[in-house]
């Protein structure tokens, strides 16, 4: 029988909760999720907040309406709602699910990753890093060597360990559709996993599953808990 990969809640149970919140990652345990994946920016009084874009929506006031998290101070932030949910800082999210869930982070922002490895690289914590900017994940390696790490990637390159051997990396996050049998034999022959971003089709949660992938990053944690049953 094939191992079933890890269920991994796409910003929460991004399906039946905002995104990025702490209802989303509740959300996602009830589901059964075994991780949540969440990106992070700093706020300019440098706390890491939980949101994916870098200019947050739905502006409580006028004078706020397009300005980044950067630009935005912690006392500010606590005002934007995202369909009625506050934007939760990272600590707050640990706080509500880290002893429950890995928690998967990526740097998202510019200079996050000293921020978020001294939160992460806790034994009270599961976590592990990731970022496109793959500069930044090496930051997180020589700042906290010990704490896994992971490379996102787009693209299918002609080595496909390369950008994870660059930084020491332990996850290849990999657009599923860029994802096959060589591809998760040449990292798993690295000692390395294969996480597929972001899946939400029954048929290909299957196919990934029989080429042996180690994570599934998807928006339907239900579709998943059900379609993976049998690799249990």
């Amino acid at each position: 029988m094939v191992q079933r990969p890890e269920i991994i809640a796409h910003r929460g149970a991004s399906q039946e909760r905002p995104e990025n919140t702490i209802a989303a990652f509740r959300r996602a345990a009830e589901l059964g999720a075994d991780a949540v994946e969440l990106d992070v920016h700093l706020s300019c009084d440098h706390t890491l907040f939980v949101h994916h874009d870098a200019v947050p929506h739905q502006a409580p006031h006028r004078r706020l309406v397009g300005r980044a998290i950067s630009s935005l101070t912690d006392e500010q932030l606590a005002l934007f709602r995202v369909e009625g949910e506050p934007i939760p800082s990272l600590r707050q999210v640990l706080d509500a699910t880290g002893d429950q869930l890995v928690v998967y982070c990526e740097l998202k922002g510019a200079g996050t990753a000293l921020a978020a490895v001294t939160l992460l690289d806790d034994p009270r914590w599961n976590a592990a890093v990731h970022a496109f900017d793959h500069r930044q994940v090496a930051t997180a390696r020589q700042l906290a060597p010990g704490l896994s790490r992971g490379v996102l990637e787009a693209s299918y390159h002609l080595d496909p360990t390369s950008a994870m051997a660059a930084v020491d990396a332990r996850d290849l996050w990999q657009h599923w559709e860029l994802i096959d049998g060589t591809l998760v034999r040449a990292v798993h022959e690295r000692g390395g996993r294969v996480v597929a971003w972001t899946v939400n089709h029954a048929t290909e949660m299957q196919r990934l599953a029989r080429l042996g992938v180690d994570g599934l990053c998807t928006d339907d944690v239900a579709l998943a808990r059900r379609t993976l049953a049998g690799n249990s």
